[in-house]
This record gives structure tokens, C-alpha cells and sequence, in this order.
């Protein structure tokens, strides 16, 4: 399923695209959704964010054919944790789009595309065996905890940019 590699890539574009391009709108909507972080979040920290994401997913993509085990095993893991990551994403939206009572930008991507793609490679790279549950239970930690720690740095930032 090589296809299921490149899925990541697929749905990150077509979720940049909604929260930026069409309808677009996401900064704005995120700046009034969470106003104490508002100096933190800036066209530079989206662009580096988003493009981050996008050459994480390329380069998992690009594992797809690794012949190597220890090298497949590292893309699997890799996967996982992106889709994790992606699923928070989602999570994300949808409360804020609940909390805020306004759809957030990239809310209908997030939901249509990340959470069945999460469920559908979780599943498939555990019942192929080509992931264990200790992986994809790490993957899920380490990929779900990214708002977390956004959080954190985003506080910090805000803080550093009105002193």
C-alpha cells in the first residue's frame, strides 16, 4: 500500500490549503480563538510550522520503498507518529470550532481527512505486524503531545514578544 505513505503529504496540503488559501482565514480565527498567545502566532511562525510538517511527510513518503528493516521500521514509526500528530490536529479544530462557535478554517480537511487516515494506518501497520503496540503507543504519545508543547512555546513567545 504505497499509496497509504504519501497519504499524509496528500491531506497536510489539502489542510494548509483550507486553513490558508481557500477559505483561508485560519490565523485570524486561531489569534481570536486563543487572544493570550495572539503576539505568538505570526505568518513567519505559520510558514515555518507548515512547511516543517510538509518535509516531514515528504520524507516519510519517500521511505516507502526502504528495503532495509531497520530503516522501514524507523518510516513506520515515523508514519505513526505524523498521523498522531495529525489527529491532534483535528481535535484541535473541532474544539475549537465547538468553543469558539464559529467553524475554524481547515476543520472540515482535519476531520475528513486526518482522523480516518490515523485510524486506517494505525490499523493497518499493527495488523500487518509491521508496527508493535509499543510503537504505535509511542507514536501516538510523542505525535498527540505537539499542541502540547506548542502551547508552551506559544505562551513563551507571547510573553517574550510584548516585553
Amino acid at each position: 500500500m504505497t499509496w497509504l505513505w504519501w497519504a499524509p503529504l496528500a491531506a497536510a496540503v489539502l489542510h494548509v490549503t483550507e486553513e490558508f488559501f481557500y477559505p483561508g482565514g485560519f490565523a485570524e480565527w486561531d489569534r481570536s480563538y486563543r487572544p493570550a498567545i495572539r503576539n505568538s502566532i505570526t505568518p513567519r511562525f505559520h510558514i515555518i510550522v507548515n512547511a516543517a510538517l510538509l518535509l516531514v511527510c515528504v520524507q516519510v513518503g519517500l521511505l516507502a520503498g526502504a528495503r532495509d528493516v531497520e530503516v522501514h521500521t524507523i518510516g513506520v514509526a515515523a508514519w505513526l507518529t505524523v498521523a498522531a500528530l495529525m489527529f491532534s490536529n483535528a481535535l484541535f479544530h473541532v474544539v475549537g470550532t465547538i468553543r469558539r462557535r464559529r467553524r475554524s478554517p481547515g476543520v472540515v480537511t482535519a476531520v475528513v481527512l486526518y482522523v480516518p487516515l490515523g485510524a486506517v494506518g494505525y490499523w493497518y501497520f499493527v495488523h500487518n505486524g509491521e508496527a508493535s503496540l509499543g510503537t504505535a503507543t509511542a507514536a501516538a504519545v510523542v505525535g498527540g503531545s505537539f499542541h502540547f508543547w506548542a502551547s508552551l512555546m506559544h505562551k513563551a513567545r507571547a510573553r517574550h514578544n510584548t516585553e
